[in-house]
């Protein structure tokens, strides 16, 4: 059985604005082995960012999420993505990772990434170019999750979400600056917690069906600029140089987020949060220096190692709460 799964990067305002991805299958089937997922979509996305590195996490994101031997087909809009994928990556290689102008190619930590998921992969992987905003269900799904990540990413109701990769990526970039870095990520980072334990709490369980989702905005503009690599295809979608010496679109910057306003205190950070009963948080908030009387919302995983009764129950001791970001 072939898989096939449609991904798109999005950024508001790009460079330098919220930035999201995305990818979903076609279909699945409950026998499927090529998934390594327990949704068939997901999404994420930064505070700031560019388009680019969002067509890469996602094309990248994809690939984990389907490890098998099955046949892969990746529909995606963005000429970009394809070629770092299939075709300038064999040059970078042989150049040591340089351009043509002895540079250092952009988001090199992704597309390393991606080329190493395509060569351990057992089943063969193809890239579909598809015209976006065009009609396609899976395109259409994607660029609205995405779009949609980026947003809650900018009025914070949601938490950067991207692969480690995405993250040096950004930090390395010319967006780094503002930066919104969830304790989560920064603990992937850091070799804290494994690539498994940082996905774990982190899967979109939303809508499974294009059809659940609002209908995507349309966009404000298409560039019609034709691929330089592979003929009579055109990207409509990104606004891509098809090079990775210039940053796209419009380089008009979005005001700095402050990259500490949704983190923990200094305090929060260094105790380490447990869970006992019915999920009482130790330390409370009250005991951090910076409560201000208000509940805090949080994200984050709770690991459990103990025994379930036969009619389900478990008693929760003291059980490690893994902490992905606090907020007011």
């Amino acid at each position: 059985m072939t898989i096939t799964v449609s991904t798109d990067g999005s950024a508001l305002a790009n460079p330098h604005g919220p930035m999201g991805w995305a990818w979903a299958d076609h279909q699945r089937s409950e026998n499927d082995s090529g998934h390594n997922h327990p949704s068939n979509h997901d999404a994420g996305g930064a505070t700031n960012g560019t388009n680019q590195i969002g067509e890469l996490c996602a094309v990248l994101e994809a690939l984990r999420a389907h490890p098998g031997n099955e046949p892969l087909i990746i529909e995606t809009d963005s000429q970009y993505a394809i070629n770092c994928s299939t075709t300038w990556v064999k040059g970078w290689k042989r150049n040591g990772w340089r351009n043509k102008q002895g540079k250092p190619v952009k988001n090199d930590a992704l597309i390393k990434a991606i080329d190493a998921e395509i060569s351990r992969r057992p089943g063969t992987v193809r890239f579909t170019w598809v015209k976006g905003h065009a009609g396609n269900a899976g395109n259409e799904m994607v660029d609205d999750l995405a779009r949609t990540f980026a947003s809650d990413c900018r009025d914070g109701s949601r938490d950067g979400y991207l692969p480690k990769e995405g993250w040096q990526a950004l930090m390395s970039s010319d967006y780094a600056k503002g930066l919104s870095i969830p304790s989560d990520a920064r603990m992937l980072l850091d070799g804290s917690i494994t690539t498994h334990d940082y996905h774990l709490g982190r899967v979109d369980d939303t809508a499974s069906d294009p059809e659940d989702r609002p209908s995507p905005n349309p966009p404000a503009t298409e560039n019609d600029a034709r691929d330089a690599g592979m003929t009579g295809i055109a990207d409509t979608t990104d606004t891509d140089s098809n090079n990775d010496t210039t940053d796209v679109d419009d380089p008009a910057d979005m005001s700095d987020v402050d990259a500490s306003h949704d983190m923990p205190s200094a305090a929060e950070q260094s105790a380490r949060l447990t869970v006992s009963g019915r999920l009482r948080f130790s330390p409370p908030p009250q005991s951090s220096p910076s409560f201000d009387g208000r509940p805090r919302r949080i994200h984050g995983i709770v690991r459990i190692d103990g025994l379930v009764q036969g009619d389900g129950t478990m008693i929760v001791e003291n059980e490690p709460f893994v902490i992905s970001v606090t907020t007011p």
